[in-house]
């Protein structure tokens, strides 16, 4: 069968059209490779989840299109999917084997390839990115050539979060362990000030830790995910101040909590607790902006109080902040690269002027933090150095030669943002 023509033409968020000419939906790997070969300037798209044009181009290829593979080792401890099935599609599918992965991000609706290629992350201590949990992974480079690439390969831990600069990823395998329940605990109005002399210990009280506030004196939200040990009571966790919720909560004050994911203590399979939102509801598409800033752990404090600084100022146009922590990797452009971090995320309301006015203050007031952005969410980057926030960076461009010594995968977005100088 050959590539559909795809109709859609925006991000997710609707604040970015693709300026594409054509956008198709490829059946197979062997359409993804002829096109690619035939292809002066190409990109991909997953769950289009991204809110800047980091996946635009001439030529878009929707990975969705490809056959839904999911292939389970239970002898190697690790699954293999097509690159555009989203991570609910394969917990639902990893269940029906009594099998899970470590770690989901906030929404389930997302695809593999997309989240893994950007450094999306979950979160937790001891949790590193989606990304780290890939074993291997199969791409078309620019030549047309299928290549399979594998955790210990010279080349892995630059092919990774590769930000489409390399290659269609068509295939991704991941490292899967044995199923698994997770209960949740919501904690209202947590006094700031706790949070920012007490912060290591509150994000260490369960298996993922989010706090969720607007900036003001108390948090709106401190929520806590616990996995759960056979035959265990619920352990009593003790916070800073702050009462827990009588109810389910929405992460954004006023909203309906009736798409969230259970909460109030009750146990529950790892898939239907670790993300915020259940897997059926796609929350916000269209009514929100996303910005993220990942900044080293050690520089966790100074990062609380220089952004509850700026509160006044975010306020008018934020919908809800959500911190996090995620463990150091080695993948050489991912945001926790040798760094254990500390991730910022900002939704926004739907108005790009006033998002990026606050943008441009935020940064600045970060700057002397050296943070990383999410490379898929809206920033400004102004006061950023790619180049000195990446140790590894040099490498990447060398390794694009390498995989696409064309430029068939670089658009205006990478040129400014990776190769730089490089142009």
């Amino acid at each position: 069968m050959s590539a559909e023509e795809v109709t859609v033409r925006a991000n997710w968020a609707g604040n970015y059209a693709y300026r594409a000419r054509e956008i198709v939906a490829p059946r197979s790997v062997e359409e993804v490779q002829e096109l690619v070969s035939r292809s002066s300037r190409i990109g991909f798209l997953g769950s289009r989840h991204s809110f800047n044009e980091i996946a635009d181009s001439d030529v878009l290829i929707v990975l969705s299109g490809l056959p839904e593979i999911c292939e389970i080792d239970l002898a190697a401890a690790t699954v293999t999917a097509g690159a555009g099935m989203t991570y609910g599609a394969l917990a639902l599918a990893l269940a029906r084997d009594g099998m899970a992965l470590a770690n989901l991000a906030s929404l389930p609706h997302i695809s593999i390839a997309g989240a893994v290629s950007t450094g999306t992350h979950g979160s937790g201590d001891a949790n590193g990115n989606l990304a780290t949990s890939v074993a291997a992974l199969e791409l078309i480079r620019a030549d047309g050539e299928l290549v399979a690439v594998r955790r210990g390969d010279p080349d892995f831990d630059g092919c990774v979060v590769s930000l489409g600069a390399l290659g269609a990823i068509v295939r991704v395998t991941l490292d899967i362990q044995p199923a698994y329940e997770v209960r949740q605990r919501v904690w209202e109005e947590v006094p700031l000030q706790a949070i920012l002399e007490r912060f290591d210990d509150v994000m260490s009280l369960g298996y993922s830790v989010s706090l969720m506030t607007l900036w003001e004196a108390t948090l709106y939200l401190v929520w806590i995910k616990t996995r759960v040990q056979p035959g265990e009571t619920e352990p009593v966790l003790e916070l800073p101040g702050g009462r827990p919720a009588a109810h389910d909560m929405h992460p954004i004050p006023g909203l309906d909590p009736i798409n969230c994911t259970p909460q109030m203590g009750v146990p529950g399979p790892w898939f239907e607790r670790l993300p915020h939102f259940r897997m059926g509801f796609t929350p916000s598409n269209g009514n929100e902006l996303q910005s993220e800033f990942l900044i080293d752990r050690r520089h966790a404090r100074e990062a609380l109080a220089a952004v509850s600084a700026l509160g006044d100022l975010i306020r008018p146009v934020l919908q809800i902040c959500e911190i996090r922590t995620i463990l150091a990797d080695e993948l050489w452009l991912s945001p926790e690269y040798r760094r254990d971090t500390v991730a910022f995320h900002f939704t926004w309301q739907p108005d790009q002027a006033r998002v990026e006015a606050a943008l441009r203050v935020l940064e600045a007031a970060l700057a002397p933090l050296h943070p990383r952005p999410h490379w898929g969410k809206v920033f400004v980057g102004e006061q950023m150095s790619m180049y000195e926030l990446y140790p590894r960076l040099t490498d990447f461009v060398a390794l694009a030669h390498r995989y696409d010594p064309r430029g068939a995968f670089r658009n205006p977005w990478l040129e400014r943002f990776v190769f730089g100088s490089d142009l």
